[in-house]
């Protein structure tokens, strides 16, 4: 089956911006337009695409034919630098699920480093953004997951190290006696989301221990240096967000022998390959710069 371009670009805009205005302005159009490209794209696809709400998000369908509108975008571009064409059809677009302590560490670098692209970021925990590749939700990702999902390349990146670190009143408060098992379980301490079990997975490196302590649950990686070193909690910060903090003196480690490197990989869909072989060597490159050897 084949798509029309106009129908599948409204699609991706109507889902990229959550309205049909916004799509219409995106594109140049009128909001009646994009509606009626919409319509007919489902009537030729027997399925619906849009799930009309405020915001407008795509259905499973949905959302899989307007990646494979990003990804024909791609390919274009790669098909003009190939040939050396003077007319480029305008930035192309990239999908990608990334988790936030890398985006607040070291990607911005590598998406500085391709200004012909245009970035759309999904935020999930590295060890959870290896299934919007396995979905087709997006077209690659950094993930903590050493093994390529199936159909993708993977390339490693290095570790991300991450420091146990809390303020100078914090430890002076609740761990007089030492970081012990018996004061961890009371210490409150600073969680990024459900899904992140980097504190939990310290302790019990550290002490043998499998703990839940109280948390503050704080899903953003500046608000968990900010909350450290306010004292509500201590948590797992990335080693390079937090060496000003530890120089000065408004964190400290928990125990300064005890670190965690969590491996990355990047991860593409194989038949994209040549179309984000300027992403992957930009990222690999941003990587080298503050990751340590896995």
């Amino acid at each position: 089956m084949q798509f029309d371009a106009p129908h599948l670009a409204a699609l991706a805009a109507v889902l990229r911006h959550g309205a049909f205005e916004a799509a219409a302005a995106d594109l140049g159009v009128t909001p009646s337009a994009v509606s009626q490209r919409i319509k007919a794209l489902e009537e030729r696809v027997g399925v619906a695409l849009v799930n009309r709400a405020s915001p407008c998000t795509g259905t499973p369908a949905g959302s899989r034919l307007a990646k494979h509108a990003e990804d024909v975008g791609l390919l274009e571009a790669q098909l003009s630098r190939d040939l050396a064409l003077d007319a480029a059809p305008g930035p192309a677009r990239l999908r990608l699920a990334i988790n936030a302590d890398s985006l607040a560490t070291w990607f911005v670098d590598a998406m500085a480093a391709v200004p012909d692209m245009l970035f759309d970021l999904v935020i999930d925990d590295e060890e959870h953004s290896a299934d919007w590749l396995r979905r087709g939700a997006v077209s690659a990702a950094v993930c903590a997951l050493g093994r390529p999902v199936s159909g993708c390349d993977a390339h490693p990146l290095g570790a991300l190290r991450y420091v146990a670190t809390a303020s100078p009143d914090f430890m002076a408060r609740w761990f007089p006696g030492g970081v012990t098992a018996q004061a961890l379980a009371r210490a409150p301490c600073l969680t990024f989301n459900a899904k992140d079990g980097l504190q939990r997975r310290w302790i019990e490196q550290a002490t043998g221990a499998r703990l839940a302590p109280p948390t503050h649950f704080l899903p953003s990686s500046t608000a968990f240096v900010a909350a450290a070193e306010a004292g509500l909690g201590w948590g797992m910060n990335p080693l390079p967000l937090v060496e000003g903090a530890l120089r000065a003196g408004r964190l400290v480690p928990l125990r300064h022998d005890q670190v965690m490197d969590v491996p990355l990989t990047w991860q593409h869909s194989r038949a994209m390959t040549g179309a984000l072989e300027p992403v992957t060597r930009a990222v690999r490159a941003a990587a080298r710069d503050v990751l340590v050897p896995a």
